[in-house]
């Protein structure tokens, strides 16, 4: 508490002080460009991560990045969704898992959890679609390379449940609303993005146009993979006969080329 207190101090004296200006204009409404819904997992920051500021992003946070269907709970989930969307006009939302997730591990040993803690076991039931994909597709892999499959799958499944909300319907049938998946790597850094045209998580700028992605590069301290030697050509991986860029991190460092086509094709993918 006493390192909390302190963090306050030096927010008010440092932070604070030389951003008065934001402040003053937050103090006014806000108008986030973005949903970002993730894990409750203290080790994922989403202004941390985007690098974004104050006022840009509207968080939903909870065990696992779950999003309850539409009309199965009265939580605070659809609620937050139907005022980010109906209220602050936002058209993108963002869906972030992340590696060594707690709660997909609880996932995939759900029986267990009922009565050591009963809340967490109702709550992880809206996965449930996940844990009986992974079940029935992808039984013959164990530990680390599972809870991985498990996190990429999860993160499609919340977004087939973001579906089923009719605001969120209605605006994408308009084309006013994009939804993204994504996972962060803790022990990286890095975030990979799903991509439905190839079935595989690859690095987020890939579904930016040539010109966002040459700007990114232009105004990035650093290079794609991380140094300052300036050379800015990200490794290039070729899956499903197209050729992406890609990052040998995770979940791809684990997985041959033919695991990831199986694998990320998506649960609303053909077959």
């Amino acid at each position: 508490m006493k390192k909390l207190i302190r963090g306050l101090r030096e927010f008010k004296a440092s932070y604070f002080c030389t951003h008065q200006e934001l402040f003053e204009q937050l103090s006014h409404g806000q108008k986030p460009r973005v949903l970002f819904i993730t894990c409750s997992d203290s080790r994922i920051d989403p202004n941390l991560i985007t690098q974004a500021q104050l006022g840009e992003l509207f968080v939903i946070r909870n065990a696992g990045n779950i999003i309850p269907p539409f009309g199965a709970t009265n939580g605070g989930e659809g609620a937050t969704i139907e005022y980010a969307v109906q209220a602050l006009d936002i058209q993108q939302i963002i869906v972030c898992g992340h590696s060594h997730c707690g709660a997909m591990k609880g996932l995939m040993k759900l029986d267990s959890l009922q009565k050591e803690m009963p809340l967490v076991h109702d709550w992880l039931k809206y996965a449930q679609a996940t844990r009986q994909l992974v079940l029935d597709h992808y039984s013959h892999y164990s530990g680390e390379e599972l809870l991985d499959i498990v996190i990429a799958e999860n993160v499609l499944t919340q977004i087939e449940n973001l579906r089923t909300y009719p605001v969120i319907r209605s605006k994408l049938y308009q084309g006013q609303l994009n939804i993204y998946a994504w996972i962060y790597q803790i022990e990286t850094g890095e975030v990979l993005a799903y991509d439905p045209q190839t079935h595989a998580y690859v690095l987020p700028q890939t579904q930016l146009a040539p010109s966002e992605i040459d700007d990114i590069l232009l105004n990035s301290p650093t290079t794609s993979n991380g140094d300052r030697s300036g050379n800015t050509q990200p490794e290039v991986v070729e899956i499903s006969e197209e050729v992406v860029l890609t990052y040998q991190g995770f979940p791809i460092s684990r997985l041959s080329q033919e695991q990831m086509q199986r694998i990320y094709r998506g649960s609303g993918a053909k077959k």
